[in-house]
């Protein structure tokens, strides 16, 4: 089991356990679809991967225009550009 998911810190981070389901969700759609994780995947699970950049404050979730709906996916991605 992954070690992030046996305490709520990740939760309280992102503002709730719907906000990280739906955070979570979005972030493996796209590393499924291509996109590079912004850390070192060391042999890590795509799972265990977003862990690590929400962990790391790499990836946050932000809602535009105050509508749950239109909630859009940032990825900080400094180390890679």
């Amino acid at each position: 089991m992954i070690e992030a998911m046996k305490d709520d810190q990740l939760v309280v981070k992102v503002g709730g356990r719907f906000k990280l389901c739906t955070l979570i969700q979005r972030r493996l759609q796209q590393l499924l679809d291509g996109d590079r994780p912004l850390i070192d995947r060391g042999g890590r699970s795509d799972l265990e991967v977003v862990f690590e950049e929400i962990r790391q404050d790499l990836i946050t979730l932000e809602f535009v225009g105050g509508d749950d709906a239109d909630a859009e996916l940032l990825a900080r991605n400094e180390a890679l550009l």
